[in-house]
């Protein structure tokens, strides 16, 4: 699933990315921010259901790469997908808007995700793990992958951005 833009070759405030954001009928390794000290497992059938919503969700981070800050909203989610059980997605950053991201990003390395829900529906509130059988995806955060509740997520630029042309001498 994809909105699709069209390509405008160096465009200065669209920087490629990829990753993975969740893992899907897994449980987290750790729980999640709102989840009350659960562990929590998406179960397919509400990934699925809520791929939709993903969609022009943005992208934020916090400084310190350790959460989730949604005002500091960085890029967009243009797609989504189910890749077994990984829920992938893929966008853009607004490089030119944060020009400290890619150097931050491609520094610190070992980079993950974590998704942002509105209306999510719990099997059981007394279970030990948590079992989403229904939620709405708001945004994800890109953070250091030993903070994110899923140690398997991802977050990667695509491409390098091309080095600035150097200046001819007159």
């Amino acid at each position: 699933m994809a909105v699709e833009f069209p390509e405008v070759l160096g465009h200065p405030n669209r920087l490629p990315f990829e990753g993975v954001l969740t893992l899907v009928d897994v449980p987290s390794d750790k729980a999640p921010s709102g989840s009350r000290g659960h562990r929590v497992v998406l179960t397919r059938t509400a990934a699925e259901a809520a791929l939709p919503s993903l969609l022009g969700m943005a992208v934020d981070y916090k400084a310190g790469w350790d959460g989730h800050d949604a005002r500091q909203k960085c890029g967009i989610i243009t797609s989504a997908q189910l890749n077994g059980k990984q829920l992938a997605v893929a966008g853009y950053l607004f490089a030119r808007d944060f020009p400290e991201m890619e150097q931050k990003i491609q520094i610190e390395g070992a980079m993950g995700m974590s998704y942002e829900l509105a209306d999510a529906h719990v099997a059981d509130m007394r279970a030990n793990i948590w079992t989403l059988t229904k939620a709405t995806f708001t945004g994800a955060a890109i953070l250091l992958r030993d903070k994110a509740a899923y140690r398997e997520t991802s977050f990667r630029l695509k491409r390098t951005r091309p080095a600035t042309p150097a200046r001819r001498a007159a």
